[in-house]
This record gives structure tokens, sequence and C-alpha cells, in this order.
């Protein structure tokens, strides 16, 4: 068990903890979340002894032992790979260096052979004989191939560097695990792998993740950072995001009778119970919220951006044909080839590809701002286009306030008229006068969806639009798509994104299109798909 007491902690005047006391006990997982800047990963750095609080303490039960998704993807570069994850159990790594000292002694004492006696003994205990076999199985399940096991962590790709890092948190059945955004780089299988790990795992671990899927496949509670203090739920995370907000609804209904808010509150957990079903923990969570208190629920603080958009016009018949689009890279590498299809009124569609450059490629061919090397797109005359981009740093070089900023993108350019749409995104007051070059991430993110939204486009093209987000903005962008009843052609790593927007998949390749009128979970457990993907794609091995 660890837990937290009279925790606090602040920067200048900002007040990130404020007297904090809490318990996480092992059996469960939880989900920290919280607005951007709340301080979730400082959090999970004062539990792993990175950070000290300002007042209060943490508290480990004794002898357990706790691992941490390391966040410096170059610590470890000067050793090979299955060491680096053998490191991940310091005591039985610890034990390994100083057997090998002793072994490599040309002056093997008595005292030697008693001394190496003994860490053989605890060596075994520990299942020391089978600790690499079961290191380089865990690097192989999370995708990091064989032949790379012997290598130097420096000498792996960015993805495959994460895959090996992960698996050092992982390895050694850990009493505690602290993981800051662990799906961040890892494809739908590999993080398929971590949920049912995740699943399966007995002890603790707490979690900050903005992957909404992920954190309903893991999380037994939900511990929400919210003005200094943290509020522990029991469910997932669309659990307290769904009863947070029926919460939220009644307390402004002020003539709702208590009895009838506490009936529709127990309707409201008892329809979740029975959708538990779809998770690995269902058992569990489900008794969890047998137990809970309906008094428990409440309303949450946190502000959503209001995101809508309204098209100027509807779509005619013709939207958009593409025939026989083709596009390689400059080093000659194909991103796509043959890609033929059109789009029919409705559909929001997810384009998908196992290199995220070739989307943004085809993006960009669509929106005019690059050319294929062969093939056509032609667009209906009844399409206005929108383009939220992936990579934005171009449109914000300019020293000029966010209300200059917007108002450039516009026809209308009444002040009134730009602030509404800064406060749709939550810019309000002096934040509109921000310069525009020193934005933070997702505070850029959230101005050019402002952007978006004053263009009233009938076709929205989106290229990972939930980058930088915080949950909330997430939350409320994917409410947005699944309002929006014109045309969307978009690609997210966010696996809830994607299934509850798209209505159609199309995966680029270097052998041809995939294009499936289906739902995202449909398609990527589809046999007959998988079995077409590893066809389409040996093209661009071969390339390489």
């Amino acid at each position: 068990m660890i837990s937290v007491s009279n925790l606090s902690l602040r920067y200048g005047k900002r007040i990130l903890f404020d007297e904090v006391s809490i318990k996480f006990t092992p059996g469960n997982c939880y989900g920290i979340i919280g607005a951007n800047g709340a301080g979730k990963s400082t959090f999970l750095k004062i539990l792993s002894g990175e950070i000290d609080p300002a007042t209060g303490q943490v508290s480990i039960t004794p002898g357990e032992r706790m691992s941490v998704l390391s966040q410096n993807h170059f610590a470890f570069d000067a050793y090979p790979v299955l060491q680096t994850v053998l490191m991940g159990n310091k005591k039985l790594w610890d034990i390994i260096q100083q057997k090998d000292a002793l072994y490599a002694k040309a002056d093997f004492s008595d005292a030697d052979g008693v001394k190496a006696a003994e860490l053989e003994h605890v060596f075994a205990e520990m299942d020391g004989w089978n600790a690499e076999s079961d290191a380089a199985n865990m690097l192989s399940d999370l995708g990091v191939k064989e032949e790379h096991h012997s290598k130097l962590m420096g000498e792996l790709n960015g993805k495959e560097k994460v895959r090996a890092l992960l698996a050092q948190a992982l390895f050694g059945n850990p009493d505690i695990l602290l993981l800051d955004e662990p799906t961040n780089d890892l494809d739908v299988e590999t993080i398929a792998w971590l949920e049912n790990f995740l699943a399966d795992f007995q002890n603790t671990v707490i979690v900050v993740s903005h992957d909404r899927h992920f954190l309903d496949a893991v999380c037994t509670h939900v511990a929400d950072i919210d003005f200094g203090k943290i509020q522990l739920f029991t469910g997932n995370y669309s659990f307290w995001y769904e009863s947070s907000q029926l919460a939220l609804r009644q307390r402004s209904d002020q003539n709702k009778k208590v009895e009838d808010k506490r009936k529709e509150l127990q309707d409201f957990v008892e329809r979740f119970s029975a959708n538990a079903s779809k998770s690995r923990q269902a058992t569990s969570r489900k008794k969890l919220l047998e137990k809970l208190v309906i008094d428990e629920i409440k309303a949450s603080t946190r502000k959503y951006p209001g995101i809508i958009f309204k098209a100027e016009r509807d779509c005619g018949d013709q939207i958009l044909s593409v025939e026989n689009l083709s596009k390689t890279s400059p080093e000659g590498i194909p991103y796509f080839s043959n890609i033929t299809f059109t789009i029919t009124k409705g559909d929001k569609i997810a384009i998908l590809s196992k290199e995220h450059v070739a989307i943004t490629s085809f993006f960009e061919i669509l929106y005019g701002e690059d050319t294929a090397d062969k093939g056509t797109c032609t667009w209906g005359s009844t399409i206005t286009k929108s383009y939220l981009p992936n990579e934005n740093s171009k449109y914000f070089t300019d020293d000029v306030n966010l209300i200059d900023w917007l108002r450039q993108f516009s026809k209308d350019k009444d002040e009134t008229y730009i602030r509404g749409f800064l406060g749709k995104m939550l810019f309000s007051g002096e934040e509109t006068l921000k310069k525009s070059n020193v934005l933070s991430g997702g505070e850029k993110v959230r101005c050019m969806v402002s952007r978006t939204m004053l263009t009233n486009a009938n076709c929205l093209i989106l290229d990972e639009p939930t980058n930088h987000l915080d949950l909330e903005s997430i939350t409320a962008f994917n409410n947005a798509l699944k309002d929006w009843k014109h045309i969307a052609l978009f690609t997210s790593h966010d696996h809830e994104f994607v299934q509850t927007v798209a209505n159609r998949i199309i995966e680029l390749t270097p052998g041809g299109i995939i294009d499936k009128r289906m739902t995202y979970d449909e398609y990527i457990n589809d046999e007959n798909i998988k079995a077409l993907r590893e066809k389409l794609y040996p093209k661009l091995a071969k390339a390489k």
C-alpha cells in the first residue's frame, strides 16, 4: 500500500496540492485525472520520491517495491536492451552485479564462496534463473523484436525505446507501479496487450493517461485533482464523467426532489454495472459499484470547452472522388499507392496507416497543400474544407495577441464575435491578450480549434486533433464530432474517439486501400482484414 498524508506543494502563488491525504491499496488501478497543469505528473513524481513536497509525507508498506515508467528516454542509452529491462527490478539487478563481480575475481576466497552462496540463494528465491527469459518475453510482447534485445538502448528508434522502458517498469511484478502516459507511441495491438496485463495485475497501479479507452479498460478508481485537492471515486473514467455530469445537471435543477435525485443516480449506477461486462475487470468493478454510496457522486467543477461545428451550407451529392492516388517519400519509400474511393453524405472516415507521415501527406494533398505523384482528387462544388493540421507551429510565429491572431482567419472582424470563439475554447479576459508565439502546445491546439469552428466548413479534415489536449477538451471534441452531420476525414490515436465517431474506416497502404463501412473495433478485430493488411504492407518493409 502507498499513502499520502497532509501533502502540500506550491510554486510561487500557485497552489498545486493543499493538505492532500489519500491511500492507494493493492488490487486496484487508480487513474489520475485533472486539467492540464493540475499537477498529475508532479503528483507521480512526489510518490516516486523525485520531487519533495513542501509539507506532508508519502508512506509505503515496508518491504514493498515501487517501479516507475522512466520519462528520461536517454538515461539507459549506454546499456543493452535486455539489461535495461532487468534493471527494473533493482534488488535482483544488484544481486546479479554482485555475483558477476565475485565470480570475476582472480583471487576467489572462501569468504567469497560463502557470500556467493548467500547471493545464489536469494537469487533463486527471486526466480532469477528465469529473469532473462521473462524479460525477453515481455520485450517481445511489447513489440521489441528479439534481434534488438542485445543492442544498446541508444541504437533503438523512439518507439522501440519507449516500449523497452515500459518493459523495464512492468518487469518483476512490482508491488506499486507508477505509469505516466504509458500508451504514448504504442500501436493498438500493444495497447491491448498492456490493458490485459494491467487487468490481471494483482498489485497497486497508479496511472496518468489521456487515453479514455485505456482508462476505462484498466481503472477501478479515478483520482481527480481539482483546486489543490484529490478526490477518489469508484469506477473508471466513463463512469466518473457520466456520473459527475448527471450530478451537475441535478445540482442545477433546484426543484428536483431529493428522493427523485437518488433514484436517478441509483438507476445510473445499475445501468453502468450491467455495462461493466465489457471489461476484463468487470467482476471486481461491479462489486465496487455495488458498495458505492450514492451520496459520493458529486458534480465536477471541471470546465469543458464549447466545441460546436456548424456548416454554412449542406453538402451536395458530389463530395470527393479520389482516383489512383499515390505518394512516395523523398527517399523513395511508398507512403500509399492506387488509392481510389468516393465520399457520400454523412461519411465520417477514420484514416489509418502504419506510417503517420503517410496520413499527413494524404491530408495535405486533399487540402491542396501538397501534390500527389500520380492520381487525382476532385471535390464537389458545394464543399468547403477546413484543415486542422497535426503540426501547427507555422501558424504561431507572429507577435500578436489571440484576438488579432484569430481575426485574420475570420470574415467578420468584430472583436465581440472573435472573443466569442476564443471564449468557447476557454480563453477569456486577459488570456485573449496573450501573444500567439508564446503559447503552450495545448493552447495552440485550442486556438486552431477556434479557427476551425469559425470557418463554418461542411468538410472537416483533422490530423490528430486530440494531441496536447486534456481529457475535458478531448471529451468535448469527441461529443462535437459525434453530433456532426456532415463530412469528416480524421485520424487519431484516441481509441474512444475513433470508435465513437467513425462510420467508415480507410487504411492507406503501400499496396493499396482497405475501405470498410464498420466501426473501429469491428475493423481491428476482423481476421480477414488482418490477413489483408499482411499482404499489403510487406512492400513497405522491402522498400526500406
